[in-house]
């Protein structure tokens, strides 16, 4: 009998691990997750490094940061390093899976500096340090999908540079996602690039959506806006889904493809569920289609492993559904447009602390070897 994550990939799901650690590669356990959990690639961001690196119980960063320490390196160029080491590591062990899968999974991604999330150029800049640094095919560099973030994705796009798209709330941003993508690749092969050779997704978060929209309708609290609890996150993702195929549809894009251009999957991002009264597998099994990508914290991984239940495509038949819940949202009072943006400046500004925290801490660190 298949495993209901085996299931998830037949269905046409990538399965990504949203964590990495030093330890996770080195004692065997991602090679493990790729044979036992259908795992095809990992996210990761400054979170995930901080926990990771100032774990009291994990010794696997110590030598590094000693030997960082004698050369006089910064905080910033010692987690450069650490974090870059660890993502070239982890693309080595996928490396089978992107031969497999011919270049489209076995992927790794590595965020730029969040204190970066409002300047174009230096965005730019480091996207390229981080790709000429791991120096793989198989990464992904993240670039948050703020204003100054789009046309930092069309240039990193046009110069070849594989793209995770982080932070997106709105459809109205995943519009303008797709069109830098686009954008990127009609650059890029003016510039005589292999198109094939470039790939990208956009992380759509979700569970994010419904905690700041419940809060919302909590604030209300009319029967109505009760009954509409938990719904935006799933609608906001199918519709998000919806979108894609609109514009993967239209001719400058279908243009690209014929010349060997990658769609941009979708990929669901925030599926943790935070809501201890939904099912824990919610943003998984109810998000499957063909081509899409969801990173799951190693809980809900093994959630969806140990009880999940994939009924097929859950996505490509709710698009009226969705539409209704955004038509009720804003009948109760709920300014979506609002929500998104809020949640697109928390979002950042929770990446730039834990970058600041893990700052401190490898500063520490480093202080304490000189």
């Amino acid at each position: 009998m298949s495993t209901p994550t085996a299931q998830l990939a037949a269905a046409g799901v990538s399965i990504w691990l949203d964590d990495l650690s030093r330890t996770r590669i080195s004692s065997g356990n991602l090679a493990d997750l790729i044979a036992s959990r259908n795992v095809v690639g990992v996210t990761t961001n400054p979170t995930i490094f901080a926990n990771a690196i100032t774990d009291k119980n994990d010794t696997s960063y110590d030598a590094q940061v000693t030997e960082l320490a004698a050369t006089g390196a910064t905080a910033e160029e010692a987690v450069f390093a650490a974090t870059t080491q660890d993502v070239a590591a982890a693309l080595d062990v996928f490396r089978p899976v992107w031969e497999a899968s011919n270049h489209v999974d076995g992927r790794v991604s590595i965020e730029v500096s969040p204190d970066l999330a409002h300047d174009t150029d230096g965005t730019v800049a480091q996207a390229k340090q981080l790709w000429a640094k791991v120096d793989r095919p198989n990464l992904l560099v993240k670039i948050p999908a703020t204003k100054a973030g789009l046309p930092a994705i069309t240039e990193a796009i046009a110069t070849g540079i594989s793209v995770n798209v982080t932070l997106i709330f709105s459809l109205e941003r995943y519009a303008e996602v797709i069109d830098a993508y686009i954008a990127g690749l009609e650059r890029a092969h003016s510039a005589d690039f292999d198109l094939s050779s470039i790939h990208s997704v956009a992380s759509f978060f979700v569970s994010r959506v419904d905690t700041e929209t419940d809060k919302r309708l909590t604030a209300i609290g009319t029967d109505e806006a009760a009954a509409l609890k938990s719904k935006a996150g799933l609608a906001n993702a199918r519709l998000a889904y919806e979108l894609f195929e609109q514009k993967f549809a239209e001719k400058r894009a279908q243009d690209l493809i014929k010349l060997g251009a990658n769609l941009q999957r979708p990929l669901w991002a925030s599926t943790g569920v935070k809501d201890p009264n939904l099912p824990d597998t919610l943003y998984v099994t109810e998000l499957v289609a063909e081509g899409v990508v969801n990173t799951m914290p190693e809980k809900t991984l093994e959630a969806t492993f140990d009880h999940g239940v994939v009924s097929g495509d859950t996505i490509t038949g709710g698009y009226a559904e969705a539409h209704q819940v955004f038509a009720d949202l804003a009948a109760v009072g709920v300014d979506f447009a609002d929500v998104t943006q809020v949640l697109e400046d928390e979002g950042v500004a929770k990446f730039i602390d834990s970058w600041h925290d893990l700052l401190a801490q490898v500063s520490e660190g480093l202080e304490a070897q000189r």
